[in-house]
């Protein structure tokens, strides 16, 4: 999912005011997370890159999170819209759906990629 597709999607699907600029530093905030919490702690995280997104970055840019597990953008703007719009009730649905998400990728790529051994010991 690119930047353009997950603004267009969350738009069509929850109506709101916040300006695009808003929307693209939340989902940088998300992918740094994803890059720190996720990306970072299994090998080949060298492979990936991620120079953080804001308004000047390219809206055809592809975020982290691939398919099948790419709408955990949609339901974290979901709940940054919501909570910023003071609907908590609603905010806590959309997190709880991220959250859910959220596992669900760190899940997969816990089984797909090797974590880092920082304190193995090598012999020589």
């Amino acid at each position: 999912m690119t930047i353009r597709e997950a603004l267009e999607k969350a738009d069509k699907l929850k109506p709101n005011q916040f300006e695009d600029a808003e929307k693209v530093r939340w989902l940088n905030d998300l992918d740094t997370m994803i890059m720190a919490d996720i990306i970072d702690t299994h090998e080949g995280a060298e492979l990936v890159t991620f120079d953080g997104y804001d308004e000047d970055t390219d809206a055809d840019t592809e975020l982290l999170v691939p398919s099948p597990y790419s709408d955990i953008y949609l339901h974290y703007l979901f709940a940054q819209i919501d909570f910023n719009n003071a609907e908590y009730t609603r905010y806590n649905n959309a997190i709880s759906m991220f959250n859910s998400k959220y596992i669900d990728f760190a899940a997969h790529y816990n089984r797909t990629h090797l974590p880092l051994q920082p304190n193995s010991i090598t012999l020589e």
